[in-house]
C-alpha cells in the first residue's frame, strides 16, 4: 500500500472527524479510508482514533501521529512542488473561495493569467461574501478581508486594503455632502452584513458612527448598484470602488477623513496539506497583486 496515500486518509479523516466526508474528499470509498487507517495504526501500533456511531476523535497518540503526518506530507508536497517547478507543468483542481466583488475583479484577472500559464489546471470559483466553511465546501484557499484570520487557519497577507464612503453624483446633488462623520446618520447609508457602524480617522482620531439606512444586504455587488443608482451612501473597499471612482460614477465624501479597510488573506486549514498547484497560485497572487490598495482620486 502506497504509505502516503494512507497517511492523506488518516489525515483528512482527522481533520473532517468523519470517515464519510473524507472519503468524498479524497475521492475514495469509505471501505478504503477505513483501510488506510486501520494500516497506519498497524505501522505505529497505537489506536489514534476513538470511533463511535456518532463521532470520530483522535486518540492522545492520535494526536501526536496528526502532527508528524502532517509534516510528512508537507515535505512530499514541497519536494513535488520544488520538482514541479523545474520540470513540468502544474494540474489539478483548485477550489477557491472568495468575495464577490474581489471574484469579479482582481481575482478573475489574476485566474486568466495563472491558467494561462498552467493550461493543465482548472479552478473552482465560490464567489460568496460570507466565510466559506473550509472542510464542508472542500475549499483550498479562501480569500478573506480580514484584520486577523481565526487561529485554526493557516493565513498569508496578500495586500491592504483601504476603505471609501461614497455616493452617485446624483444622490449628492439631491441630498447634499455630509462635512462631518456625524452628518452620515441624516443620510440613507446601505449596510452590508452588520456593519452598521462605521469608522473614520482624523488627526489619529478615530470617530464611530451609527448609520442606518433602508437597504441592507449581505453581499456589496447589490448594495452597490444601488448607490450606483443614486439611492444612498456606500462603504466599499478600495478595489472594488476605485474604477467606480475614476470613471465618475461614485464620488468619495468626507475625503479629509481616512476610512480604514482591512487586510486580504489567503487561508486554508492548518491541519492540511497543500496540492503543489495551490501552493505556486497562492505565491502568484502575492507577486502578482500590489502591496496595498488605496483610495483612487476622483476625475477632476
Amino acid at each position: 500500500m502506497d504509505r502516503l496515500t494512507a497517511l492523506r486518509s488518516f489525515v483528512e479523516v482527522a481533520n473532517t472527524a468523519s470517515f464519510t466526508k473524507a472519503a468524498e474528499n479524497l475521492d475514495l470509498s469509505r471501505l478504503q479510508v477505513s483501510r488506510h487507517v486501520q494500516e497506519v495504526e498497524s505501522w505505529l501500533q497505537q489506536r489514534l482514533l476513538h470511533r463511535t456511531t456518532r463521532k470520530v476523535s483522535l486518540t492522545l497518540a492520535g494526536e501526536e501521529a496528526l502532527i508528524r503526518c502532517e509534516r510528512i506530507l508537507n515535505e512530499a508536497t514541497a519536494l513535488e512542488t520544488d520538482a514541479l517547478t523545474h520540470s513540468q507543468s502544474l494540474s489539478g483542481t483548485i477550489r477557491v473561495s472568495s468575495p464577490i466583488g474581489l471574484a469579479q475583479n482582481l481575482l478573475i484577472e489574476a485566474i486568466t493569467r495563472f491558467v494561462s500559464l498552467h493550461p493543465q489546471v482548472t479552478i473552482d470559483i465560490l464567489a460568496s461574501d460570507r466565510f466559506s466553511q473550509l472542510v464542508d465546501e472542500r475549499v483550498d484557499i479562501a480569500l478573506r478581508y480580514t484584520q486577523q484570520p481565526a487561529d485554526n487557519l493557516i493565513a498569508r497577507r496578500l495586500m491592504a486594503i483601504d476603505a471609501v464612503i461614497c455616493a452617485a453624483p446624483a444622490y449628492l446633488a439631491q441630498y447634499g455632502q455630509p462635512a462631518i462623520p456625524a452628518d452620515l446618520r441624516q443620510h440613507n447609508c446601505f449596510v452590508h452584513l452588520d456593519a452598521s457602524e462605521w469608522e473614520l480617522i482624523k488627526d489619529n482620531t478615530p470617530e464611530r458612527v451609527a448609520v442606518k439606512g433602508n437597504i441592507k444586504g449581505n453581499e456589496l455587488a447589490t448594495l452597490t448598484q444601488a448607490a450606483l443608482m443614486g439611492y444612498g451612501v456606500i462603504r466599499l473597499p478600495c478595489d472594488l470602488a476605485n474604477p467606480l471612482i475614476e470613471s465618475g460614477q461614485l464620488v468619495p465624501v468626507l475625503e479629509n477623513y481616512h476610512t480604514p479597510g482591512s487586510s486580504l488573506w489567503a487561508v486554508y486549514l492548518s491541519r492540511s496539506y497543500q496540492l503543489p498547484a495551490v501552493r505556486q497560485f497562492i505565491d502568484f497572487l502575492a507577486a502578482t497583486w500590489p502591496q496595498d490598495i488605496r483610495c483612487a482620486l476622483p476625475p477632476v
